[in-house]
């Protein structure tokens, strides 16, 4: 069932999502040659119990161990901290974290790079963050999930890259996912409506190579099946009464 927040509700989830950026900056100031993945999430987890009120979204859900999602290289998404995960120069990191606030959740992520990386990665990192603009952009009163979806997957795939297809955004809320699934592929005009009051995580997952992927044994780590490069940028968005752009619950401001 597609959930309808009221103005307090969506402040409640601004609040949630101000904490939600300002750990994913405190993240990238950490992130360097030679600091682990499990450093990164004890200073996420830190941080946001520091807050009153606040915890961890993803610690515990459907029995996820850690604070962060950290998911590097070929990994799209999911990848578990590890004192054993020591970043490397030219490595690139994505990070997905959700902070849970007076009942309600805000999700965000971003791909970091380490160090100096290659230009390949640098341009897969950019086309990933225009193709989360585009979603958002047409995440508006009167359009339809599908053209969410179209507008991510034209900016990927016309760079040369692909959408992965069996992971998708979602409704976000008093659950951490709530309906509508949010694809990052589509046809416009397609889906459920986008009506006023929706708050939506958008989350395209670009990969260098195939779409395909698996999950390693561990049960959590999702890796690009050919073993290219992948990158993961996600916000969380309310849509607004006039019809215009979306707000964005996960920044700073």
């Amino acid at each position: 069932m597609i959930t309808i927040k009221s103005a307090r509700e969506i402040e409640t989830m601004a609040a949630a999502g101000r904490i939600v950026a300002a750990t994913l900056a405190l993240v990238a100031r950490h992130v360097h040659p030679g600091v682990s993945t499990a450093e990164l999430d004890r200073l996420a987890e830190e941080f946001i119990r520091s807050h009153p009120g606040a915890r961890p979204s993803f610690k515990g859900l459907y029995d996820f161990p850690a604070t962060l999602c950290t998911s590097i290289n070929q990994e799209v998404v999911h990848g578990i901290p590890s004192r054993e995960r020591v970043l490397r120069a030219g490595d690139v990191l994505s990070v997905d974290v959700g902070v849970w606030l007076e009942g309600l959740h805000a999700d965000s992520a971003a791909t970091f790079p380490v160090g100096d990386v290659g230009d390949e990665a640098r341009r897969l990192l950019r086309v990933t963050q225009e193709a989360l603009a585009a979603g958002i952009a047409q995440a508006r009163a009167g359009q339809h999930v599908g053209d969410i979806g179209h507008a991510v997957q034209q900016v990927a795939e016309g760079a040369g890259y692909s959408v992965v297809r069996e992971l998708v955004g979602h409704g976000i809320g008093a659950s951490f996912h709530e309906e509508p699934q949010v694809p990052n592929y589509g046809k416009p005009k397609r889906g459920p409506r986008i009506v006023s009051g929706m708050t939506l995580a958008i989350e395209p997952m670009v990969n260098v190579g195939g779409p395909e992927i698996r999950t390693l044994d561990d049960k959590w780590t999702v890796v690009t099946q050919d073993g290219s490069l992948s990158a993961h940028f996600e916000h969380t968005v309310a849509i607004l009464e006039n019809g215009g752009p979306p707000r964005i619950l996960t920044t700073a401001n």
